[in-house]
């Protein structure tokens, strides 16, 4: 069963006939988290890299930026009994899709908001596929872990 994750959307669950997917990421990043042993996960697809932006929004709509919504993803996974040092990290887009000249540089600001909180953290990405000027879209099956990754005219793979 699929549970997708909009724009500015972040799910987690650890029902084993869940899916979590989300489309489409350009600029945007989508952070997947597991934990084998609480077999419980989460999906996070955020806008921009800080809520600075727009403290209203950032009220009203936590998931839009790094900083208030990867906080949020791992306490939801937590939640579930997930652990962060047994956890599996996967951070996929931050392209050029619609910025093809670097003008704004939103991916690439949004792959740094990331680094710069998971050091923060002590938190290691386990795979990374960003950048580029491709739009991905990413599944993260609940009941083994395994992520997929399909990249705009190119096969889906397996992580």
């Amino acid at each position: 069963m699929n549970i997708v994750v909009g724009v500015s959307d972040m799910k987690a669950s650890n029902d084993p006939a869940g899916i979590l997917v989300t489309y489409s990421l350009g600029s945007c990043i989508g952070i997947a988290v597991y934990d084998p042993v609480a077999r419980a996960g989460g999906l996070l697809h955020f806008m921009l890299p800080e809520s600075a932006l727009d403290q209203a929004k950032a009220l009203s709509r936590p998931f839009m930026f790094a900083d208030t919504g990867i906080p949020r993803l791992f306490k939801a996974v937590y939640a579930l009994g997930g652990e962060k040092r047994r956890m599996r990290v996967i951070v996929v887009g931050g392209s050029q899709v619609l910025d093809q000249k670097g003008f704004f540089n939103i991916g690439k600001r949004n792959e740094m908001a990331v680094r710069k909180i998971f050091h923060r953290n002590n938190v290691v990405i386990d795979y990374q596929d960003t950048g580029g000027n491709t739009n991905r879209t990413i599944r993260l099956f609940l009941e083994t872990g395994q992520v997929r990754i399909k990249v705009s005219g190119e096969a889906e793979i397996a992580i």
